[in-house]
């Protein structure tokens, strides 16, 4: 099932500007890559799906479930931009432990543990302590620490900010692979870079406001004939920004 945003406008403060207004959106199913500069909204419209941060107006639900549900809390996981290793525990430790945070019985937690660093092929680093792993794997724990409790969607803010172009392709594949008839992928970021062919749906957010949302190929589609193949997504990308009337939205 999805997650639905309805009406939600938000804003830091009672008064604060909004940074998401009048947004009405659903989650695609399958793998996503959420588009946008720095400053659009995408971390905040994260937060919003992961139950961190509530909206001002509308709701944000899972069929009858709303953000506020520990149901819905459940199914949903929020990996942010750091992954802070925690002091003495091992790989697998730091993911037991994000099971327990998320309501699981301590047993349940510390084999689940092991199965989600299985699913990001860190099996083999699952002793070693957190702090001793390289940025790329953390990244890694990161991901089985959202998997541990059985989420059904996966909400990954900037993921590969910082990577090289090897790590990102690794790291794209991996989350490729997650990305299945149950559980749904929304990644966020600024670097159209992100946007390879694999991804499912593109969602473009500007402005605190959903501009473009559909298939892959259907937003390669807006880059000029005469593109090359490697800047499809970077043309496609300028091309939606522009064609967006003042105002409005498609």
């Amino acid at each position: 099932m999805s997650i639905r945003f309805e009406s939600c406008s938000f804003g830091y403060g009672r008064t604060g500007t909004p940074i998401l207004s009048e947004l009405t959106y659903t989650v695609p199913d399958g793998f996503t890559v959420l588009l946008g500069p720095n400053g659009a909204g995408k971390s905040t419209l994260l937060k919003l799906a992961s139950g961190l941060n509530q909206p001002r107006t509308g709701t944000v639900h899972m069929g009858a479930l709303t953000s506020r549900d520990t149901a819905y809390l459940r199914q949903v996981a929020w990996m942010p931009q750091t992954i802070i290793p925690m002091t003495g525990l091992t790989a697998r430790e730091q993911v037991a432990y994000t099971g327990w945070l998320k309501g699981m019985k301590k047993p349940d937690a510390w084999d689940a543990a092991l199965a989600a660093l299985d699913r990001v092929d860190m099996t083999d680093r699952a002793d070693v302590k957190a702090k001793k792993l390289s940025g790329g794997q953390l990244r890694r724990v990161g991901v089985a620490s959202a998997l541990v409790h059985g989420a059904r969607t996966l909400l990954l803010d900037e993921p590969t900010a910082g990577m090289d172009p090897t790590q990102r392709r690794v790291f794209r594949d991996l989350i490729t692979s997650l990305a299945t008839d149950e559980v749904r992928v929304l990644m966020s970021t600024h670097d159209v870079a992100d946007l390879a062919e694999e991804a499912d749906q593109v969602t473009v957010l500007q402005q605190g406001r959903i501009t473009f949302t559909g298939a892959t190929q259907h937003f390669l589609a807006h880059a000029p004939q005469d593109t090359p193949e490697a800047r499809r997504a970077e043309a496609a990308y300028t091309t939606v920004s522009a064609l967006i009337p003042a105002g409005g939205s498609w």
